[in-house]
């Protein structure tokens, strides 16, 4: 596998790539569905809800944490994880001025 010359793409292009990346994941996806319809919750609660293993639902939501999308709060001896609303309005907006961008109607293949 080649190296990714990100340098030769704009900041816009890498961010949205990073984040295509974090979402491109289907248990991600679950997670945030999850979590958004919550007003928050703990790991315990995804593994319940999604029926992975708690590891795997860690590693998904240290991913989710590391993108900035989710945030977490100690309570007790667990995280109480709820959606960074800030991030996640910038991220609707990014993606949606991507997705509107027109497409110019010429004969193509």
């Amino acid at each position: 596998m080649g190296i990714t010359k990100s340098e030769i793409f704009s900041a816009e292009q890498n961010n949205l790539a990073k984040l295509f990346k974090v979402l491109g994941h289907p248990a991600r996806l679950a997670i945030l569905q999850y979590i958004i319809d919550q007003p928050s919750c703990i790991c315990n609660d995804l593994v319940d809800e999604l029926g992975l293993a708690q590891a795997t639902i860690s590693q998904h939501l240290k991913e989710l944490k590391n993108a900035g999308i989710i945030t977490g709060s100690i309570e007790g001896k667990s995280i109480c994880y709820c959606i960074d609303e800030k991030i996640w309005n910038s991220i609707k907006n990014d993606v949606s001025d991507f997705l509107d961008q027109d497409i110019q109607t010429k004969t193509c293949c």
